[in-house]
């Protein structure tokens, strides 16, 4: 059953009230140079768009294949609402086995998207801060460095910057998530066969005059900029950078992230002995740092979108492993009042930051009984490389 566009973008008309406010604070950062934080609490809710309910696979066997979905602060706060205001349902209903992650990091009880990623990536704690590195800084493998070294095709996909700390964690060894310059260029040390992102000037206007961009066309990638070429994509290795820095948030992002993530697993499921795929819903986090429920929920609708596209494929391939996540909370969201005839949210944030509160994981397809109950951050990536015997 395909998505409807057409309900989906009267959604976006519903909310493009709020486009002018979000369309400066996108960038998670920014946070923190505003002086006072201006919540916005109410969701008008819209059109919905339908959510189709696919038939369990068998988890007892192991996965050829894995997709790890990241909500970035994404809690349960941010998933019931935006179930709410899709009338009651998601995507993410299809997951019955359910746990929860412990997030915390070595260095701080609330952690921060690197050391979040990288416990996600690495199987590691670390120091809030890091990139793929543990607390003494050592470079440490991640999961899609283990798969590439096993043969299987690899991929990232997110609506930030290629580079920002959630997807570095998977590509990167850093000391720092700011060194945004080095964490693009640790790309070109890999083999990577997709990545789908912002950041073009990190990639191309760069401190050491390294245009990075063609040294992927050397390599024999193809570079483009639009999403609307890179769906036309159908073989061979992918950069796609589409936008400067992080792409805008939604409604004015339209459809990116869906597009995306068909695009990776189309190229990527053409491998023989398998892939790994990353998908960053990024966004959901800078909205929540900024305490704006309209874009929160529309940053997790996008994700429950692209996890129902990867859902049509899991479900139909029955070899592939889909594992729903967060790196963290952000704003301590709550819901105080609902409506799911309606879709009209109501909520609170106690905070413009990351929460220690722990955050759900969902799981679907072979392996997926491995995901229950309580588990270190860490340990998702440790299941993950067990199941795909990586490691």
């Amino acid at each position: 059953m395909k998505q409807s566009k057409s309900s989906y973008f009267n959604l976006l008309v519903v909310t493009l009230l709020f486009a002018a406010i979000n369309q400066n604070c996108f960038a998670q950062e920014q946070y923190k140079e505003n002086k006072k934080i201006t919540a916005i609490e109410e969701y008008k809710g819209g059109a919905f768009y339908p959510v189709q309910q696919y038939e369990q696979v068998n988890t007892k066997k192991n996965p050829k294949n894995i997709i790890l979905f990241i909500g970035d602060g994404m809690g349960l706060a941010h998933i019931y609402a935006s179930m709410t205001a899709n009338g009651g349902s998601l995507f993410l209903q299809n997951f019955v086995h359910c746990g929860f992650s412990k997030t915390y990091s070595t260095s701080d009880y609330i952690t921060d998207s690197g050391a979040g990623g990288t416990a996600l990536a690495c199987g590691v704690k670390t120091y809030n801060g890091a990139i793929g590195v543990d607390p003494d800084k050592r470079p440490v493998e991640n999961i899609r460095e283990m798969a590439e070294k096993k043969g299987l095709k690899t991929g990232l996909v997110s609506t930030s910057a290629i580079n920002h700390a959630t997807p570095a964690s998977f590509m990167a060894h850093q000391a720092s998530r700011n060194s945004y310059d080095d964490i693009a260029a640790d790309f070109l040390k890999s083999n990577i066969d997709v990545f789908i992102g912002g950041g073009v000037r990190f990639f191309e206007n760069r401190k050491d005059g390294r245009n990075l961009s063609k040294e992927l066309r050397d390599k024999g990638y193809q570079v483009l900029y639009k999403i609307k070429d890179i769906q036309k994509v159908k073989s061979g290795k992918l950069a796609g950078l589409t936008a400067g820095e992080h792409n805008a948030p939604m409604p004015e992002r339209g459809e990116m992230l869906v597009p995306a993530t068909e695009t990776a697993i189309n190229l990527l499921s053409q491998g023989k002995k398998g892939f790994f795929l990353m998908v960053e819903g990024s966004e959901i986090d800078f909205l929540a740092h900024n305490n704006q429920a309209p874009g929160v929920i529309l940053e997790t609708l996008d994700l429950d979108r692209a996890i129902g596209a990867a859902l049509a494929f899991a479900a139909k391939n029955k070899e592939t492993l889909i594992i729903v996540t967060a790196d963290h909370e952000t704003g301590g969201m709550t819901i105080n009042e609902g409506n799911n005839k309606t879709g009209d949210i109501t909520a609170k944030f106690t905070s413009p930051e990351h929460t220690g509160v722990c955050v759900p994981v969902f799981a679907y397809g072979p392996g997926a009984d491995q995901f229950g109950g309580f588990m270190e951050n860490t340990e998702i990536a440790k299941k993950m490389m067990k199941l795909l015997k990586v490691k």
